[in-house]
């Protein structure tokens, strides 16, 4: 169960969030809408909202305008992580990766398999560190996108989050970029 040192204060962090889908509009997009509204009902900001198509160069250049602007901490995707010929967003953002973060894909398929059992073994689910950005990608079922944010995502993104969260590193993380 996760624990929350209430003793420390709550930081916000700005977060983006890309639907990627050929069929998916603004006024259907219901992952997307799902992730935004969980975001912030837990106090974190919107920091850009769109959609991609399923096409590799589409959604590098939407990823890289958020990872490279200083008002985007993290950018989750929705979509295009399952095996058909559409699906590509694992191809389109693992190149842009400077880390894996391999555990995230490990606790989805966990928290997945149990409500899907042995159906999350068609999800491609993952994660990754780019210009000190965190990269989340989540398939593209509001169902996946709420175990996504609830079972991990809320609490590796709140800073209060004990033992460790992914907040408290945030400064650390372009290092190697400065130098120290």
């Amino acid at each position: 169960m996760p624990r929350i040192d209430e003793s420390r204060s709550f930081i916000p962090v700005r977060i983006a969030v890309l639907t990627v889908s050929d069929t998916r509009t603004p006024s259907d997009d219901t992952s997307g809408d799902t992730l935004a509204r969980l975001l912030q009902d837990d106090g974190h900001t919107l920091a850009g909202r769109g959609i991609a198509r399923d096409d590799v160069v589409d959604i590098q250049a939407r990823v890289r305008a958020w990872i490279t602007d200083p008002e985007v901490d993290v950018v989750i995707t929705t979509g295009g992580t399952g095996f058909t010929g559409r699906d590509v967003t694992p191809e389109a953002l693992k190149p842009l990766f400077e880390k894996e973060i391999d555990g995230f894909s490990i606790v989805f398929h966990m928290l997945s398999y149990q409500k899907i059992e042995t159906s999350t073994i068609q999800s491609r689910a993952c994660a990754g560190l780019a210009h000190g950005t965190y990269i989340f990608c989540l398939p593209g079922s509001p169902g996946a996108c709420k175990d996504g944010w609830s079972g991990i995502l809320r609490w590796q993104l709140d800073n209060r989050h004990r033992p460790c969260n992914f907040v408290e590193i945030m400064p650390r993380l372009e290092e190697h970029r400065r130098g120290t």
